[in-house]
């Protein structure tokens, strides 16, 4: 029997009527909650018609607890691909409006099918998340598709870039998919993530918290430090994920685009002579810095109120991206913490995965000292930036701006990590420690014997920082390719990138190091 394509047509027509009113039905009720629907917030987020939906005519196949009576299209995800800035980006997008954006096995594999295509044509992945959760009316079918949304997650880490955009609620299951991905942005008194929400918080230990307070976007990007950038609103967070994905690559194989600048590359700042205070136990804003160096002055910060002793954040130099990390003299006079370690390794080894040259800039007096820090374990984390820098075999020029004392000097991509360039900047201190501390433990008894205890540990101290102190004698030894001035600076990075633009490095063959977690 043939059947009439008037009625085959007719039938296309009811779904997408029917499509078009589970939208509008959807808008109500995200827009009365001062939020977009899943489809409105791709089509922000891509360029204006680019947008290609896959699986739209998609249901589930959930029988049990009346589920037979609600079958939606689409089941709660649009996916689907289109371009941002003209690049290709694969992209998902969870409807709250939809058994609350549950995860059950249909929404599973239609997430699954858009990161299985990133993979494959070597495009990033961006998700949007506003979930509540797996699906509790299907059961263990829901769990079993975040397992296969997790193994994607893993797969993709470090192939394709991986954004995950928190806009609204996620919780449970629904907060470790994005906690895998390389950046998570969140929405100001919007966006939550939590494993567990305050009712069972409050059930469970007695406390009483709110949803804001335990997991909303400043708490992740000031407290814990799980995401990395606080929206004030969708439109400005959209922004922000154009903004980060200009500066890296489609996949692994790639490097990231290259603009014209608008910036001579032979620049110099007279600003940078004057930068660093005379007196060392001055602070200063190591952002001055990287603003007055980089093209434009354009340095897109990443997680700028977590671990805010350390400054890691993407620019551009002759058009080209690099990754800036940068010691903060400003907040706990630079040293180098728990905090800061986890954050910089993290930020160093997703540069180096997606071939991001390194630009560090050291100003780092040692480890943050103290029980609490040995508690938590700073021998451990530490070693995680130590071992990140280690492990880069992208670009990697170092600027050493003033302390570069001990161990922190070590870990802070020196020579002896395979710093391609260093420099220093006349401003320098390298030693094994400050030089009030080397004094005291060196000439300690040479103190107290004198006849004027205080003015014999001044004049040792000044002959310490004439003999180590300085730059002149790491630069005598080779740890320092040379001494500029600072208004100097963005030229010699721009030449130095530019020669270690080839750079090749042989390791050895292995499956995988054991970065110490």
């Amino acid at each position: 029997m043939t059947i009439d394509p008037d009625i085959k047509r007719q039938r296309l027509d009811a779904v997408h009527e029917q499509i078009a009113a589970q939208e509008l039905n959807a808008a109500e009720r995200q827009h009365a909650r001062g939020k977009l629907t899943a489809r409105e917030r791709v089509e922000q987020l891509l360029d204006p018609g680019s947008f290609v939906e896959l699986d739209a005519f998609v249901q589930h196949r959930s029988t049990l607890f009346g589920m037979d009576k609600t079958r939606p299209y689409g089941d709660g995800v649009v996916t689907g691909h289109g371009t941002i800035d003209g690049r290709t980006v694969a992209v998902f997008s969870q409807d709250f409006s939809v058994f609350g954006g549950s995860l059950g096995e249909a929404f599973a594999e239609k997430m699954v099918k858009v990161m299985d295509l990133a993979l494959k044509v070597g495009c990033p992945v961006i998700g949007i998340n506003d979930s509540a959760g797996a699906r509790i009316q299907e059961g263990v079918e829901g769990l079993a598709g975040y397992g296969e949304v997790f193994y994607r997650n893993v797969l993709a880490s470090g192939v394709v870039p991986q954004i995950s955009v928190i806009a609204g609620p996620c919780a449970g299951g629904a907060v470790y998919s994005p906690a895998m991905t390389d950046f998570i942005l969140m929405v100001k008194g919007v966006s939550q993530m939590f494993i567990t929400g305050p009712d069972v918080i409050k059930t469970v230990t007695g406390e009483n918290v709110t949803h804001e307070e335990l997991g909303g976007a400043e708490t992740h990007t000031g407290v814990s430090g799980v995401a990395h950038i606080a929206a004030e609103d969708e439109e400005d967070l959209f922004q922000n994920v154009r903004v980060l994905l200009s500066h890296m690559p489609s996949n692994n194989l790639e490097s990231a685009p290259r603009y014209e600048p608008e910036d001579s590359p032979d620049r110099e700042d007279p600003a940078l002579d004057s930068l660093v205070p005379a007196d060392s136990t001055r602070p200063y804003d190591i952002l001055d810095a990287v603003r007055l160096i980089v093209d434009e002055g354009d340095f897109f910060e990443i997680q700028p109120l977590w671990a805010r002793n350390i400054v890691t954040g993407f620019a551009r130099l002759d058009g080209h991206a690099v990754g800036i990390v940068a010691n903060q003299p400003k907040v706990l006079a630079g040293t180098l913490d728990i905090d800061a370690s986890s954050k910089a390794a993290r930020f160093v080894r997703f540069c180096d995965a997606f071939n991001i040259p390194l630009v560090t800039f050291v100003d780092v007096p040692g480890f943050l000292p103290g029980t609490s820090q040995e508690y938590g374990g700073i021998i451990r984390h530490g070693s995680k930036l130590l071992y990140a820098y280690c492990e880069a075999t992208v670009p990697k020029v170092t600027v050493i701006t003033r302390k570069a004392y001990g161990g922190a000097y070590v870990v802070m991509c020196s020579k002896a990590l395979r710093s391609d360039f260093s420099v220093a900047w006349p401003t320098a201190e390298v030693a094994v420690m400050g030089p009030d501390a080397a004094v005291g433990l060196i000439n300690r008894r040479e103190i107290a014997e004198a006849d004027d205890p205080e003015q014999r540990r001044k004049e040792l101290v000044a002959e310490y920082e004439r003999e180590f102190a300085n730059p002149y004698q790491v630069a005598a030894r080779g740890y320092v390719d040379s001494v500029i001035q600072p208004s100097r600076t963005r030229p010699w990075l721009i030449n130095a990138l530019k020669t270690a633009r080839s750079k090749r490095v042989d390791a050895p063959q292995r499956k995988h190091g054991n970065i110490p977690l």
